[in-house]
């Protein structure tokens, strides 16, 4: 009987050891969100920034047009 007993505690240990194991996670699936979040955002930042200098280069178009209708007045 004290070895049935003994025996049966003993599981009852083994298996809250196991219920207690974490279990294995996953590496890395978290990082290539952050990584196309971070694309996404230096595409956006880029594609502004391109915006921007075009809008430049038309404002410096402009003004160079009309510093020429000034001059032939």
């Amino acid at each position: 009987m004290n070895k049935l007993l003994a025996s049966l505690v003993a599981a009852l240990f083994t298996t809250a050891v196991f219920a207690q194991a974490t279990p294995a996670t996953p590496a890395t699936p978290a990082a290539p969100a952050k990584a196309e979040a971070k694309k996404e955002e230096k595409k956006d930042v880029k594609a502004e920034a391109k915006a921007d200098k075009k809008e430049a280069k038309a404002d410096k178009k402009a003004a160079k047009a009309e510093k020429k209708e000034e001059a032939k007045k």
